[in-house]
This record gives structure tokens, sequence and C-alpha cells, in this order.
């Protein structure tokens, strides 16, 4: 069995862009990827400008024995502002261009204005309060990086510097199907021997939250037939196919095998825990990611192998997580695999969910995030672990 690091490297190893680039509206990019640097074309802000609402002066004119300084012009945000003449002070609101010739904002909770002349009460520093031209961004810096995913504040940027569309990549179109005579859908009734099929919504809920166009084949019944007709129109239409169940080494374990003969299973089984059956291959030259049946199986392996994949192939620059450090409440004997625990932070470190099977799909919603074990670490309580938060992974 492959350990996880050397399954994701080969799985990194085999990706590559698999979408075209589009320009979108800024008001539409919002999670997705860019496609090309973004330098900026202007200074931001294009010009001085006012901090505060109140007084701009020439900081040579004042002194603590000036009675009052006459006021010459008023400039609100948004109107072009004249030349201060020499002598003078402007009324200034906060946002409004500095007026050439001056070269210091004294705030107007410090000054006194009356018929015309403002008086400043307390001594000013030269300089103060305004935003210099240029202070944000400056033209010809590079401001946001091909590969990483566009969240509100880097719209925002782009915004301030007059880019109403941006360049992204295309989702990548992502097919999911389930396999199992077993599985019927929420809303209908169990017949002895069903259950519902959870693993579908988990797939196409995350791989939405990720940003991909899910295309939803279905169900596929436990027939090698039936699993070919899928798969074959599932690599007809998408960019990627993931299916859950059916890689292991059961009599009704189907999709190995077909996937095998559409075109080749590259890598299968590997050392974590849960999630051993996780496969990865090609069907018709694209790229297939075979999914354990077990629901907890399937939301790690979608978390810990399968992302880092998924995000190569959308141009996605940013493919890994780095977990942080935190204090074990729990003991807890390690295995020969990498181990992912279900667990929740508290004040004083992350707690263990009681029942770590890979079929108890409520340990993944009780807690908010997976301690990550190597191959025969043991865990004492107070020690230190590697915690992911699921926020981590989106």
């Amino acid at each position: 069995m492959l350990s996880v690091n050397d399954a994701i490297e080969s799985l990194l190893d085999r990706s590559k862009r698999r979408v075209e680039t589009e320009l979108l509206g800024l008001g539409d990019a919002s999670g997705r990827t860019l496609a090309e640097d973004i330098f900026a074309r202007i200074d931001v802000p294009p010009a001085d400008n006012s901090a505060m609402d109140g007084y701009a002066i020439r900081y040579a004119d004042w002194s603590p024995k000036q009675p009052g300084i006459p006021i010459s012009q008023r400039i609100a945000a948004g109107s072009a502002a004249a030349d201060l003449a020499s002598g003078s002070a402007a009324r200034i609101f906060t946002g409004a261009e500095i007026p050439a010739g001056a070269d210091t904002v004294v705030m107007q909770e410090h000054c006194e204005e009356s018929e015309g002349v403002v008086r400043i009460l307390q001594p000013p520093a030269a300089g103060a309060n305004i935003r210099r031209k240029g202070q944000d961004l400056s033209i010809g810096q590079k401001v946001l990086a091909q590969g990483q995913r566009l969240r509100s504040q880097d719209l925002g940027l782009a915004a301030s510097l007059g880019l109403a569309k941006i360049p992204v990549f295309r989702r990548l179109k992502v097919a999911v199907m389930s396999t199992g005579d077993e599985l019927r859908e929420p809303g209908e009734p169990l017949l002895p021997g069903q259950i519902y099929n959870s693993n579908r919504y988990t797939m196409k809920a995350q791989l939405a939250i990720w940003g991909f166009e899910v295309l939803d084949m279905g169900v596929a019944r436990d027939d090698p037939d039936a699993v070919r007709e899928m798969l074959l129109e599932a690599a007809r239409q998408a960019d990627v196919v993931i299916t859950s169940g059916g890689v292991s080494v059961g009599e009704e374990d189907h999709v190995k095998a077909v996937v095998e003969s559409l075109g080749s299973l590259d890598l299968w089984r590997i050392a974590v825990k849960p999630g051993k059956p996780f496969a990865f291959g090609q069907v018709e030259q694209k790229p297939f990611i075979g999914l354990p049946g077990n629901p907890v199986s399937v939301f790690v392996t979608m978390l810990v192998i399968a992302r880092p994949f998924l995000f190569a192939c959308q141009g996605n620059a940013e493919t890994l997580v780095n977990p942080v450090q935190q204090a074990a409440l729990f003991n807890h004997q390690g295995s020969s695999r990498e181990e992912y625990l279900r667990v929740r932070a508290t004040n004083g470190g992350v707690e263990l969910f009681p029942n770590q099977s890979s079929g108890v799909l409520f340990s993944t919603t009780w807690g908010d995030g997976l301690v990550r074990l190597l191959p025969g670490q043991d865990i004492s309580q107070g020690s230190l672990v590697d915690y992911l938060p699921y926020p981590l992974f989106n």
C-alpha cells in the first residue's frame, strides 16, 4: 500500500490543468481560480487624500501665535480642489483630494471655525492625516497571483484598480456516481437490506463548496455492464470522474475491473484509515477517482487525497493544507496506517468522538476537524497533535 504522501504526490504528478480560461465580471468571480497574475495599472489611491474631516493647511503657515487662518475653499470627496492659496486653509472631508500647496490636515476636533476663519486649538504634526498617493498599491506592483482562489478582499482589490472583469479558469467539471444495489434515495421507503445513499450528497456538496461544476450521473447497479455504461457516459461529459463504492475486493465490487478494461488503474489501496480501498486511474483518458463505500471513508479521502488533485486540475496553486498544533484531550493507540480521527476543539484542546468506525457519519458532523496520526503514532492526553479544522479544506 502507498503512504498518503506518496499517493498525493503520485496524483499530483499525473495532474494537469484541464480547463480553459474565461473573463468574468467581479460579481461572478468569488471562489474562482485566477488565471493570470494581476498587476496594478494605476496608483491606489490615485492622489493624496484626507484621512479625516478637518482642515488642510500648509504647515509653515501655522503658528501658535496665529489667531486664525482664513478658509479659502471647501473640498468634498469626489470634487476637484483648487491650489491652496498662501496663508489659507481648506475645509476638507475624508477621502477628498489634498489641494496642491497643502501638506497637513488638522482634524476638525482640534479646530474651531467662526466667520470663515479656523483656529487650530492643538499643535498639529507636520504631514498628519494624509493618505499618500500609491500608499495601498503602486503602478506595476503585482497584487494577485495566478492560481489563487479569489476571496472577497481579492475582488475588492481588483475593483480598486478599476478592473470590471478578471481572467479565471473555467470550472472543473466533475462527474459523480454511486454504485450498489442496496442504495435508495432519501424519501423512498427502505426495504430489507437497503440503506439511504448518503455518499451521493456528501460528494456533490463538497465538490460544490470547492467551486466545481458537478454532474450527477446517478447510481449504477451492481452489474459490470451498468457500471461500464455509466462510466463511459461520465467520461464523455466531464473532466474528472469520481465514484463511491465498488473498488474493494468483494464479488460485487465491479468498478475496479471495469476501469481497468476501459483504461487503466494506476493506484489502488492507500495506507490510510479510514479509506484504504481508494483508487485512481483513467477512463477514456479522463482521470478516475474511486472512493471507498463507507461514508466516513468517502468524506476523509475526498478531503485528504482527492482534493489536492482536483485543485491542481482546476489550476489552483494552493493544493495542500497545513495542520495546527492542539493538545489532545484523549489517549489513542495508533495503527500501521496513517489515521484521521474525528475530533472537535474545546478551550483546552481537541476531544475525540468515541466511535471512530468508518460507518459512523455522525462523527463528522459532531466534530469540527480531523487529527492526523502518522503510522504507529500513539497519542497520550496532553500531547500536541496535528489538527486539521474543516475550514482549511474549503
